[in-house]
């Protein structure tokens, strides 16, 4: 017996090692097939989790147990380190992630009940740059969906796709088993914003009382916002207008639609650089005309997928400012690029909203990272269709202004879309005289030097108050100008 006690006690060390081995094995095969090891694993991103593994999963379930042990607990030694296995497999009909994942993906991206605002087909995904086309080819037929077009975006480092869903399934329902998708950085609706334009009328007075509103001509003969460049996301600008003669440095088209050009780019492009039979205000900036919204009968609308690749491209062409006369519901994506812009120094500026005052806040103006304008009439009275709120930054005239419209036209036209592109061009007057002059000291300056409306001190309607160019002008050249935030 004593003689065997060695070769027992061998036999029972193997047998242990092994089982160890073998339990060791199991719980570390979603890593091995479904993942690269940690030092070159991604990092997470909300929505990370299911789908993508099924063959590596299949094979840790039945290869488990002494008599399975050739298998090593399903373990595929052959794929290569950080390789991502990808089988096509549809999983609509997997089950639930676990709880602790679920509760990492609390903060979907999926529209809010009752949320109309958003293109009832489609959906917009993010990938980081390094999926392969057979990734995004598996991810696609995975979930059923339809590839309408694709473009990646310097501001975010990923790839934004714009799915349509052939069948009936919900935008919500999608949004939110994509999210559970591991290869998904975001996934959310291709949701759709208005120009915030009032109906114009015809032929008006050729006035423009804006101008003295704003102090504008004095603030003319210290800057003129000179070779300052300004985007406009908006829909397509008449470059042939008259008043625009030379001011449009650069056009680009992010719709891929026929081009026709509309009296709402062409309105707001000529508030900030007209300079013929209208002044705009500032007539020596250079403008960066994006067209992102496509005309929809007498109005135009635009989607996340085209205003996503018009600021990026404002961005790589050196845009100091990016006017933005659209409002709509909140957008994740949106978001994340303007707070990358903001970051760049870009001046950020959009229309409040011509919603109403029972309106909830509309977006982008009510990021803050953007300054949100209203519209004040002749008798510096709040334009009744205007928004408010707490976000609410400072009002420029937006109320019966003569505006230029294609083919050499002028139209009477009113909404905060027009005041935001008057506070754009005074943005340019400040970083011509200031060129260093950063976003928040700006909002800082415009705010400070704006007159009080309304209740005494900053308001939800009329923010700061009523700008001033030639005030903010001169406080350029003051310690104010160095400030580095100012609050909302």
């Amino acid at each position: 017996m004593n003689a065997k006690r060695p070769a027992l006690l061998c036999i029972a060390m193997l047998l242990s090692a092994m089982c160890a081995q073998g339990a060791s094995a199991q719980s570390s095969k979603p890593a091995a097939v479904g993942r690269p090891p940690a030092a070159t694993q991604p990092p997470p991103t909300r929505g990370g989790g299911g789908g993508g593994y099924h063959g590596g999963q299949h094979g840790g379930h039945h290869g488990g147990g002494f008599g399975g042990w050739g298998g090593i607990g399903g373990i595929v030694t052959a794929i290569p380190p950080g390789r991502f296995v990808d089988d096509g497999a549809v999983d609509d009909d997997a089950p639930p992630p676990p709880r602790r994942q679920r509760a990492a993906r609390r903060n979907s991206n999926a529209p809010p009940a009752g949320e109309r605002r958003l293109v009832p087909d489609e959906v917009v995904i993010e990938l980081r740059n390094a999926a392969t086309p057979a990734q995004v080819d598996a991810l696609q037929r995975r979930f059923r969906l339809v590839r309408i077009a694709q473009t990646p975006i310097a501001l975010t480092g990923t790839t934004f796709y714009r799915w349509r869903i052939p069948d009936r399934r919900s935008v919500a329902a999608v949004v939110r088993r994509l999210e559970a998708d591991r290869l998904v950085a975001s996934a959310q609706p291709n949701y759709e914003f208005t120009l915030q334009q009032a109906a114009g009328t015809s032929e008006g007075d050729p006035a423009q009382y804006e101008l003295a509103k704003l102090h504008l001509p004095a603030a003319h003969a210290l800057s003129t916002g000179a070779h300052v460049r300004v985007a406009l996301i908006d829909s397509a600008v008449d470059a042939t207008h008259p008043d625009l003669a030379g001011a449009i440095a650069e056009s680009f088209d992010a719709t891929g639609t026929p081009f026709a050009p509309h009296a709402h780019g062409t309105a707001v492009a000529a508030l900030i650089a007209a300079h013929g039979k209208l002044v705009g205000a500032a007539p020596g900036a250079s403008l960066l005309a994006v067209r992102a919204f496509d005309p929809k009968g007498g109005s135009a609308q635009g989607t996340t997928f085209a205003i996503l690749r018009g600021l990026d491209w404002a961005v790589a062409e050196h845009a100091r400012i990016i006017n933005m006369s659209f409002a709509g519901p909140r957008d994740p994506a949106i978001h994340r690029a303007l707070e990358a812009a903001h970051r760049k120094g870009i001046v950020l500026i959009a229309a409040a909203g011509n919603a109403g005052p029972k309106s909830p806040p509309l977006y982008p103006a009510a990021e803050a990272e953007v300054i949100a304008v209203t519209a004040t009439d002749a008798q510096d009275k709040l334009l009744a269709a205007a928004n408010r709120g707490r976000h609410i930054a400072v009002a420029a005239p937006g109320a019966d202004l003569l505006v230029a419209i294609p083919d050499g036209g002028y139209e009477i036209s009113s909404g905060t879309s027009y005041a935001a592109a008057e506070v754009s061009g005074i943005a340019a007057l400040l970083l011509q005289r200031k060129p260093d002059l950063q976003p928040d000291a700006l909002r800082a300056v415009v705010g400070s030097t704006a007159h009080d409306l309304g209740p005494k001190g900053r308001d939800a309607e009329f923010g700061a108050g009523l700008a001033d160019a030639l005030a903010a002008v001169n406080a350029t050249e003051t310690p104010l100008a160095r400030a580095t935030s100012h609050g909302r």
